[in-house]
């Protein structure tokens, strides 16, 4: 262990896309626990990653409007049919969520049966590629989750629930390129877990806090050990959260 592998030309933009991810996965996060539609974030993360590996599959790798295109028109697709479900069955809501996921990883696993990188890529598309994250990357998604938070903070009331399922489909595709799948679950739901005794902008600023935490130790951790840092920061955030969760609790018993 070294302090000597922590480069902050790559680590400064990958804690910049966690930051990123944060700012609309911990409102959102929060809206999905209230919901109890906890595997949605899972399950249209896994479409939209769907939907990546078709534009692959169709030689589009080299074109990334292409690729992006594919991606959210998968997520759109997926959240106007949970929003219909939503309406019709919301008994079995979160049965059809799971279900949906099942069928968006098994159909990316078999559409990359014979493709002789499939594994890798599949891996990258879960854990994340986030260290090859450039500040070039991030301008596009920052301009858009700009746009996203406007529309949730000043004008989801008026546009119902459909804002949130269109919100979320761009949120999460645009997120799980950059941290992959596995992350995009943990930013949405485990600050929203930890600060769920909370109300109000204090509980969305400690959510804020409790996650840039976790993305900042997992870079470093995985960095100094050289371990996958999607991996490395799924676990820190579940410690942090885990322990954020804990202190909020006594300190509510001694208020």
């Amino acid at each position: 262990m070294s302090w000597d592998l922590v480069d902050w030309s790559i680590i400064g933009p990958a804690m910049a896309a966690g930051l990123l991810v944060l700012s609309t996965h911990v409102p959102l996060g929060q809206v999905v626990l209230q919901r109890g539609i906890i595997f949605i974030d899972l399950a249209i993360a896994q479409v939209a990653a769907l939907g990546v590996i078709t534009a692959g599959t169709m030689g589009w790798e080299e074109e990334p409007y292409a690729v992006q295109a594919a991606a959210v028109t998968a997520a759109l697709l997926a959240a106007a049919g949970l929003r219909w479900t939503e309406r019709h069955w919301p008994d079995i809501q979160e049965a059809l969520i799971g279900t949906l996921f099942v069928l968006a990883a098994t159909g990316s696993v078999l559409m990359l049966a014979e493709n002789p990188h499939g594994g890798d890529y599949l891996k990258d598309l879960l854990v994340g590629q986030i260290l090859w994250t450039t500040w070039s990357t991030l301008i596009p998604i920052a301009a858009l989750y700009a746009v996203l938070l406007l529309t949730w903070f000043i004008g989801r009331r008026r546009l119902g629930r459909a804002a949130f399922y269109v919100t979320f489909a761009f949120a999460v595709t645009a997120a799980v390129q950059v941290v992959g799948v596995y992350l995009v679950f943990a930013s949405l739901i485990l600050p929203a877990l930890a600060t769920r005794r909370m109300n109000g902008p204090t509980r969305l600023m400690a959510g804020y806090g409790i996650g840039a935490f976790a993305y900042l130790a997992g870079i470093l951790i995985s960095a100094l050990l050289d371990l996958p840092t999607g991996a490395v920061t799924v676990w820190t955030m579940a410690v942090a959260s885990l322990l954020a969760g804990l202190i909020i609790g006594l300190l509510r018993l001694r208020g």
